[in-house]
């Protein structure tokens, strides 16, 4: 029994021993001389900012037709929360106000002409017209645009801003894709894009802002 409790006492030595030299090395390998202990607090400093960077995808809607569309697709990926979810051009896709501006970008319109992967692959400001837009052009010229692919590549990136601008960042000159610029007016519900009336703007996608028009815009060619 004797035997049986010293070699008890002396192991409970060894791991009081082994533990203090994992602390002191613990202490002594953390950068400034900061202790493990304070690991935990630097995680829970990055929690909030992670939680910032999640905003609320409608915080920035303006224009008179968001209250319109938020009630005619209150759920699903084409409603203002599922676009944000998606790249820009997948989320136009599901937006049933943009059939027309989707056709154009995607080659099914005209074959030589698809930006769905450049739209895709960066952030930007998209301006779209939505089909009562499209509507307004004659039939002569639309359907010529299913061979000008120069016009047509032309007009698409003329709606097409480098950068997601706000809508409080938005309003002045900016230089469009194409090279041209555009004129955004107003504040609020009455923002303009050119002659361009904005629907609704301020719409979040996973890499763009998008300002749905009710007028396409044409570049000087």
């Amino acid at each position: 029994m004797r035997s049986t409790a010293r070699s008890t006492r002396t192991a409970l030595a060894v791991f009081s021993i082994a533990a203090a030299a994992m602390l002191g090395l613990a202490g002594c390998s953390s950068p400034g001389g900061s202790t493990a202990d304070e690991e935990p607090t630097m995680s829970e400093e990055a929690t909030p900012t992670e939680e910032a960077m999640e905003a609320d995808p409608a915080a920035d809607l303006v224009g008179p037709g968001c209250a319109a569309y938020a009630e005619a697709v209150p759920d699903g990926p084409g409603s203002v929360v599922g676009m944000s979810t998606d790249p820009v051009a997948v989320a136009a896709s599901n937006n049933p106000l943009l059939t027309t501006l989707v056709a154009a970008v995607s080659g099914q319109l005209n074959p030589e002409v698809d930006l769905v992967d450049t739209l895709n692959g960066d952030e930007f400001t998209v301006f779209a017209p939505v089909d009562e837009a499209f509507a307004k052009i004659d039939a002569a010229t639309i359907e010529s645009l299913k061979t000008d692919t120069e016009t047509l590549s032309a007009i698409l990136t003329y709606h097409v801003v480098p950068g997601q601008l706000s809508p409080d960042e938005v309003v002045g000159t900016q230089t469009t894709v194409q090279g041209g610029t555009v004129e955004v007016t107003g504040s609020g519900d009455e923002l303009m894009v050119n002659d361009a009336a904005v629907v609704c703007g301020g719409v979040h996608t996973a890499n763009a802002t998008v300002y749905l028009i009710d007028s396409v815009l044409m570049p000087t060619m």
